[in-house]
């Protein structure tokens, strides 16, 4: 059944199947996720600590990437269609967006952890609790601290069910 993505300010929702939701999974080193994407939805920049994800398109196309370590920053992305694959590696930023204005997209994805952790990134710099000083944000990401002030008074919210 399609997952309400209507609640949701980037268009998507994760229903995770991890240990912490069925129980037989302990010890298995698997879990798994499906990802519903409205039309334009996303599944913003994040990283699975303890997973290496393998992503499978089930219904639409989905524009995904990934970013590899510090070292040279290259992204790697492909547009995926019905049927494809893409793989994630563990701990590296990635990313699912579906272009399409007018149809939803649905992928299941395949986690090599049966507790693989979900960071994404904007929720955690900017929504920290408490919130990381706007100086060192405004350093970092070499902007006006008003700019940092805006994003961290924003609701950021968890796409993750």
């Amino acid at each position: 059944m399609p997952r309400d993505t209507k609640m949701s300010k980037v268009g998507s929702n994760v229903t995770l199947i991890n240990v912490m939701k069925l129980a037989g999974l302990n010890t298995l080193g698997i879990s798994l996720a499906r990802i519903d994407y409205a039309p334009l939805g996303e599944n913003p920049p994040h990283t699975h600590p303890r997973a290496t994800e393998i992503l499978t398109v089930l219904e639409g196309t989905l524009y995904v990437g990934f970013v590899t370590s510090n070292t040279d920053n290259k992204l790697f992305s492909k547009v995926l269609n019905k049927g494809d694959v893409f793989v994630f590696p563990q701990g590296l930023i990635h990313f699912q967006f579906n272009p399409n204005p007018y149809k939803p997209a649905v992928a299941i994805a395949a986690l090599s952890s049966q507790n693989p952790g979900a960071i994404t990134i904007a929720n955690a710099v900017f929504g920290s609790k408490p919130m990381i000083s706007d100086d060192i944000l405004a350093k970092a990401f070499q902007v006006e601290k008003n700019t940092v002030d805006r994003l961290q008074a924003q609701f950021w919210a968890d796409n993750h069910n």
